[in-house]
């Protein structure tokens, strides 16, 4: 099933045009497309619906590691220990 993101890639769909179609907030659709925001039943169909899919043909979700989104750090948890000690030399 594919990702909102490749659909408004392979479509060359804006999020603002997405949104507009949708009726949803710019920045609410755009956190639904980067992953940052589950979407409710109601903006499920509504961004599907925008998009003329069938709402089963459109993957929704959180897709961002939550460690890395409270630590704010990306890659390997082994690494932080190495960089950390590299930045207090």
């Amino acid at each position: 099933m594919p990702t909102l993101d490749y659909l408004l890639e392979q479509s060359q769909t804006t999020v603002a045009a997405l949104a507009a179609a949708s009726r949803l907030e710019e920045a609410r659709v755009q956190a639904i497309v980067d992953g940052r925001w589950t979407p409710s039943p109601e903006e499920r169909e509504a961004i599907a619906a925008a998009l003329g899919l069938p709402l089963e043909q459109v993957a929704f979700g959180h897709n961002m590691n939550a460690r890395n989104i409270r630590f704010h750090r990306f890659g390997l948890k082994e690494d932080f220990n190495a960089r950390d000690s590299q930045s207090t030399d």
